[in-house]
């Protein structure tokens, strides 16, 4: 394995000094080395982060480092075939992707077919790439080479990272947790108790979502109403738009994150605008990429309510504890749409946490049938 904090220094020896991705949890212990060295920017999708890149390489003519996971991969497709390209602006940029669903490896459904593609996806895109040895002497030379073929073809160069690369890293900066927020799985249970039958939920990609399936076991109730987004991190709202205006008669729950809001934040806009009665936002803001590592968002550091109410929701609400979401759940469910209510709570989760033990076909045939019924 690689010692993370050695492949940093390979990397600025070479001539990195900026850094910019989204979290991976192939990736966290390198990651967390990277946030414990300096600067570094967690940017809202993989697509900005490529852009961020594209900006310091034109203010500095130095090479940036963008880590990001092959899951969201489709997000850079638009900014580097049309704008790095060696073809059009021609960006030297080196681009770490966490290869999950590598072939061979178990790995969960939404991540086996983008695993099997991603090799032919790179090829198709003429980006030049190389599978990143777990050896140090060999990971180093690989490094080396990609900085002279950046050099040469002012291309963006892919390190593809296979799990089990990095070694631990413990990170030296560890926040506390949030006092006084409540834990999320228990403010998940309690929403999903107090909904009706006839209400349906489209649950965001992460830990939300294994959360939301285990806790319909736990109460005998079945998964017909909830959609798992067990992928698309971002769309969920989405999704739940696209319901809500086709099934006007039913109450549509999206839920959200923090990180998934913020990555295609102008969705909100969209809902907005509608004329959706139906539509309920929750926000579940513990303030960081938990499902991935742990590695901190800005949903502490920005205003979900007034950026939604500048979007065109009706109705906001921000709950911190039980006593207020007990307080506020009548309200906000039975307001006209759309409405959003923000949920803080800490990043903590059960070490013990399993997994949907349906397949994602059986979960929309499921789904289907209730929105039909």
């Amino acid at each position: 394995m690689l010692d993370p904090k050695t492949f940093l220094d390979t990397m600025k020896s070479n001539g990195i000094s900026f850094t910019c991705g989204v979290p991976d949890s192939l990736l966290k212990n390198f990651c967390a080395c990277i946030s414990d060295d300096g600067e570094d920017i967690i940017a809202a999708n993989e697509g900005s982060c490529i852009a961020l890149g594209i900006g310091h390489h034109l203010a500095t003519g130095g090479v940036p480092l963008i880590y990001l996971q092959n899951s969201g991969f489709g997000n850079t497709m638009n900014p580097l075939l049309s704008l790095a390209d060696p073809e059009v602006y021609a960006i030297p940029m080196l681009l770490m992707i966490g290869w999950r669903g590598e072939p061979g490896v178990k790995d969960e459904p939404q991540h086996v077919k983008q695993g099997r593609v991603s090799e032919a996806l790179l090829e198709a895109m003429e980006i030049p790439y190389v599978v990143l040895s777990d050896e140090q002497d060999q990971a180093e030379q690989q490094v080396r080479e990609a900085f002279k073929v950046m050099k040469v073809d002012s291309t963006p160069y892919v390190l593809l990272v296979k799990k089990g690369t990095f070694d631990k890293y413990k990170s030296q900066n560890i926040e506390e947790p949030a006092s006084g927020y409540m834990n999320r799985e228990r403010a998940i249970e309690m929403m999903l108790e107090k909904m009706d039958d006839q209400d349906v939920v489209v649950s965001t990609t992460g830990k939300s979502s294994r959360e939301v399936f285990e806790i319909r076991v736990k109460h005998g109730s079945g998964h017909s109403r909830d959609f798992l987004t067990v992928g698309g991190m971002g769309h969920a709202s989405q999704i739940a738009l696209g319901i809500a205006l086709s099934k006007p008669d039913r109450k549509v729950y999206c839920l959200d994150g923090d990180g998934a809001m913020i990555m295609h934040m102008g969705s909100a806009a969209i809902i907005g605008t509608q004329n959706v009665p139906n539509y309920r936002h929750i926000i579940v803001n513990n303030g960081c990429h938990e499902s991935v590592g742990g590695q901190p968002s800005v949903g502490f550091e920005i205003d979900f309510q007034k950026i939604v109410e500048g979007c065109g929701y009706k109705q906001t609400h921000l709950v911190e504890n039980e006593a207020q979401l007990d307080q506020v759940w009548d309200t906000f469910a039975s307001q006209e749409g759309p409405t959003m209510l923000e949920v803080r709570t800490t990043k903590e989760s059960r070490d013990d946490l399993g997994r949907p033990t349906t397949t994602p076909v059986m979960n929309k045939e499921d789904y289907m049938k209730n929105l039909k019924d």
